[in-house]
């Protein structure tokens, strides 16, 4: 029977906070540049909806954009965030290449992420993630844009019978109930309470998963 874990990126390995900002800033700045914005960056609204697949994202920060803006939008946006990545100007989460490592001993490990290829590539290889990590799937690669279709991908692809998905948001929580594995809030930056409140299990540090017996 193959055992495995599955885990989101954004909020849950990857602190993407920390070049969050200054992504969303520039992005905003070309808005404004253009006219096509006035006022502050919405940096709290983007927080608010993080993990979200990212046609939401600027549909709900630029609603009143047309959609070949808020498109050219996106695309300035992952160009910004990937110049920080390889600027080096994120990191990871306290303990997670400890917690990598040794999970990896055991048990094969995804991504299963809403983000896009690109970005996602730049960060594993950025901090050298595939020595952990058998293989990274984006949202990119499902028609549908639900976190649930893209971690049902996973489990095929790779013959899992059981497992674990760990996340920060609702999304990851629901992936997992959704293909019957066990779900794993991380009370992390982007974590919201409510939403933790449906995980099997919350944990505050990543070093709790070594806990998890998986079946």
């Amino acid at each position: 029977m193959t055992k495995a874990f599955i885990f989101d990126m954004d909020g849950t390995l990857f602190q993407t906070n920390l070049i969050l900002e200054p992504a969303l800033d520039a992005t905003f700045d070309v808005l404004r540049t253009k006219g096509l914005w006035q006022g502050e960056t919405p940096i709290e609204k983007y927080r608010e909806i993080m993990g979200v697949p990212l046609p939401v994202v600027w549909e709900t920060l630029c609603p009143m954009h047309a959609k070949e803006i808020r498109e050219e939008s996106n695309m300035l946006f992952h160009e910004k965030l990937t110049e920080q990545i390889h600027k080096r100007k994120g990191a990871l989460y306290p303990n997670a290449e400890q917690t990598l490592a040794a999970l990896s001993k055991s048990y094969p490990l995804y991504i299963a992420s809403n983000g896009q290829v690109d970005y996602l590539q730049a960060i594993v290889e950025t901090y050298q993630l595939d020595r952990f990590i058998r293989g990274t799937y984006s949202i990119q690669s499902i028609a549908s844009g639900h976190k649930s279709d893209l971690v049902k991908k996973v489990v095929k692809e790779n013959g899992i019978q059981d497992g674990v998905v760990v996340g920060d948001r609702s999304s990851d929580i629901q992936a997992a109930h959704d293909n019957q594995l066990l779900s794993v809030g991380v009370r992390f930056d982007f974590a919201q309470d409510h939403e933790l409140r449906k995980a099997n299990i919350v944990i505050d540090d990543l070093t709790e998963l070594l806990n998890i017996k998986i079946g």
